[in-house]
């Protein structure tokens, strides 16, 4: 078994940013395996939510896996908020 693609967005996942990500992120989801790598994103709102929440459909649409890895505190606090962070696949640390 092949290991999966990573997607790093970097900078803010915002509303204002949020629509110029999303093909993108449907596209490598659809494509196989994947692991969105967050570690270089700078902020994050219910924007980067929807997108990551989109993004679970498509793989999980196509057949494929989707994990986070190096979500912001702000990101996972505001999925916890939204009683979403139970949904939010999160890679497990090796």
């Amino acid at each position: 078994m092949s290991d999966p693609a990573v997607f790093a967005p970097e900078g803010a996942l915002t509303m204002q940013s949020a629509p110029a990500l999303l093909a993108e992120g449907q596209r490598r989801a659809r494509a196989g395996d994947l692991v969105v790598d967050l570690a270089a994103v700078s902020a994050a709102d219910s924007a980067a939510l929807a997108l990551i929440l989109d993004w679970m459909r498509c793989a999980r649409a196509a057949g494929h896996a989707l994990m986070l890895r190096n979500p912001p505190a702000g990101l996972t606090s505001l999925a916890a908020l939204y009683d979403i962070d139970g949904l939010l696949p999160l890679e497990r640390a090796a």
